[in-house]
């Protein structure tokens, strides 16, 4: 059974891992069970477009979460590789760029959570770095997307990359919460 340090992170799975037909799109319906000792959260629903019944289970981490968007604690995930960590830090950090770019400042509180996601996956890459190295080994690779990105540019998962992604995105939402707030909030930069 797979193990889950958050919710968060068994959503990304689920998200990782589409249906047969190739769509990621099903209705999740939740809920907890206890097998034995274990607490157990279960996810089902049909697939949205050729109906099949998807499941997944997750053995809960005993540990309470830290608040989303993190994904767990100080271990790196069992379930969710460094590499589709970075795709998907990459993807949404590349698409919400371009938003920020062709957004007012002030209405770019809008993409703050989209940012705030961005952060937390990058940060989740360095959780692989083994203690006094300063390269993710290529063992920490277990999926296709992981093992193929890790074999295209093993650079990407170096230490001062994987900090310096940390910083930029981190940067990015700093500048968030200085120029723009929501709506009924305090002054951007009081």
């Amino acid at each position: 059974m797979l193990t889950a340090r958050s919710s968060a992170e068994a959503h990304l799975y689920m998200d990782l891992h589409r249906c047969e037909c190739g769509s990621g799109d099903f209705d999740r319906q939740h809920r907890l069970e206890l097998h034995g000792d274990v607490l157990v959260a279960v996810y089902e629903g049909a697939c949205g477009q050729c109906g099949r019944t998807r499941r997944f289970e997750f053995r809960m981490k005993e540990e309470i979460p830290p608040p989303p968007p993190a994904f767990g604690g100080a271990e790196a995930s069992q379930i969710i590789d460094p590499g589709e960590f970075e795709e998907v830090a990459g993807r949404l950090a590349e698409s919400t760029g371009i938003q920020l770019l062709n957004t007012p400042e002030a209405e770019h509180h809008k993409l703050r959570g989209a940012i705030a996601y961005t952060v937390a996956a990058y940060e989740e890459m360095l959780k692989f770095l083994p203690p006094g190295e300063d390269v993710i080994p290529a063992s920490a690779f277990t999926s296709e997307v992981g093992k193929a990105r890790y074999r295209r540019d093993p650079g990407n998962y170096a230490r001062d990359i994987l900090e310096m992604n940390v910083r930029v995105a981190r940067d990015v939402l700093d500048d968030i919460d200085e120029v723009s707030t929501p709506p009924g909030d305090a002054t951007p930069g009081a």
